[in-house]
């Protein structure tokens, strides 16, 4: 008796495993009734096609594209929107300055060139070694 309950309840689990496979199969949706893709819905797409008069030539391998802006251009545009019209005030203001030498850079560098003296700190900072700061110390003066 012990034996045929015990194939009455196989029997049993083993129907209830092949309907439970059998409704994962139907149409409506499935097991959370998730929506699929249309296998039918599918469009093939015109090939590409090259144009017969195709006269440009292939740019340089690592040539900067010829429309676009560099990467300073593009920050600068998206920082300060453009170049803006100059005002009276700083037109004339350039005018009277006038053009600045080709070589103003290399004398404002030189020891020699005359300045205004800004004090010991600022003649500190100029005169500091160059480096990386590794070994930079700073000195609070106690007083």
């Amino acid at each position: 008796m012990t034996s045929s309950l015990g194939r009455k309840s196989a029997t049993l689990v083993l129907l209830a495993g092949a309907s439970a496979m059998l409704a994962a199969c139907g149409s409506t949706g499935g097991i959370g009734g998730r929506e699929r893709p249309d296998e039918f819905a599918v469009q093939r797409q015109a090939p590409l096609v090259v144009p017969p008069d195709f006269s440009l030539v292939p740019p340089a391998p690592g040539a900067p594209r010829p429309a676009e802006e560099t990467a300073g251009e593009q920050a600068l545009e998206a920082l300060f929107g453009g170049p803006a019209p100059r005002s009276a005030v700083e037109t004339s203001m350039l005018d009277r300055a006038g053009t600045a030498e080709p070589s103003i850079r290399t004398e404002v560098g030189d020891p020699e060139t005359n300045t205004v003296a800004k004090g010991s700190v600022t003649r500190d900072i100029v005169a500091a070694p160059e480096g990386d700061g590794q070994f930079a110390q700073a000195v609070i003066p106690q007083g």
